[in-house]
């Protein structure tokens, strides 16, 4: 039987606290942390993406967090390039590849084997589209995907320019739908899922707290820094919620009251969105709610689920 790493998962919604526990578990069992996050890839974008502490990343390995520029594009298909080479690399130092984020289209593409539509832009097409957007028709773009790819449609971010261009793009250039040109491949690994879930209620709270938090440390800076050196507020790295609302603020748009309301309703969306990725009717995830001293139940589970797997890999064929 062919050895295969194994690794570990841990998912759920922002803020339910998935990077301390990906600290713990990667110390408790030997392992390095792999960010599965669409933002933290960035450099100088700290405090609104919520990245794990000079502390955390002392403590334990974490790769691809600022490994781009925020002028730089990522796609699905370079990210999950960049992790499937990062665990057979971690799982050589014979540690454990600790997947982590909250990026439900990223981590879905990665443990499931999605291999991503074939990429074939018409830079006739993409300026055509990428006009229409930039004079308002956002909307209608996003109206004529529905139309013609909901499965799509249902899956990404719709205020995400870049994503709902790239789907329309293929459409364009090969007349089917860009979800129904998605194939799979088995993954050349084991996983193993942890998922963190709390009360909305609760979770609102959380959410709240830290966007409190963020701003008292210096969002409203960080943003500044990164418009002062040319990063325009159109990038969809600057996108991210906070970057947006507080790119807002500094145009003179809105006050700071209102960047914050809005940095919490589109935290709120968010929520709702990575609960159709994160389902906990799903019988692959393990739910915990995070609570005092829940990180030990998990790690003697995930030590559980290993080993089993491990077993079984040495098992002899039959």
């Amino acid at each position: 039987m062919r050895e295969e790493p194994i690794v570990a998962a841990i998912v759920g919604a922002t803020a339910t606290g998935k990077s301390d526990l990906a600290v713990a578990v990667a110390e408790a069992l030997g392992g390095e942390v792999v960010s599965v996050d669409s933002r933290l890839i960035y450099r100088g974008m700290d405090i609104g993406t919520a990245k794990p502490t000079r502390d955390q990343r002392q403590r334990v390995p974490h790769h691809l967090i600022d490994v781009a520029d925020p002028d730089e594009t990522w796609s699905v298909a370079r990210y999950r390039q960049s992790v499937l080479a990062l665990i057979p690399e971690i799982a050589g130092r014979r540690r454990v590849p600790i997947l982590v984020g909250g990026t439900g289209q990223y981590m879905r593409a990665i443990l499931q084997g999605w291999v991503p539509p074939p990429s074939s832009p018409d830079p006739e097409v993409r300026a055509r589209l990428e006009a229409e957007w930039k004079q308002g028709h956002g909307d209608k773009l996003v109206e004529r995907l529905w139309r013609i790819d909901p499965g799509s449609a249902e899956r990404i971010d719709l205020r995400n320019s870049r994503r709902v261009i790239r789907a329309l793009e293929i459409y364009e250039a090969t007349g089917v739908p860009a979800s129904a040109l998605r194939r799979s491949q088995p993954p050349a690994f084991h996983a193993v899922q942890v998922g963190l879930r709390l009360p909305r209620a609760e979770l609102y709270a959380r959410i709240d707290a830290r966007i409190d938090r963020m701003v008292e440390s210096g969002l409203v800076e960080e943003v500044r820094r990164l418009l002062a050196r040319g990063y325009s507020r159109s990038l969809p790295s600057m996108s991210a919620i906070g970057y947006r609302e507080i790119a807002s603020h500094l145009e003179g748009e809105i006050g700071l009251e209102q960047a914050v309301r809005l940095m919490r309703q589109a935290t709120r969306l968010l929520v709702r969105r990575q609960a159709n990725w994160f389902r906990e009717s799903d019988p692959s995830v393990k739910w915990s709610t995070p609570e005092a001293g829940y990180e030990v139940a998990v790690v003697e589970w995930l030590r559980g689920a290993i080993a089993g797997f491990q077993g079984a890999s040495s098992s002899p064929e039959v």
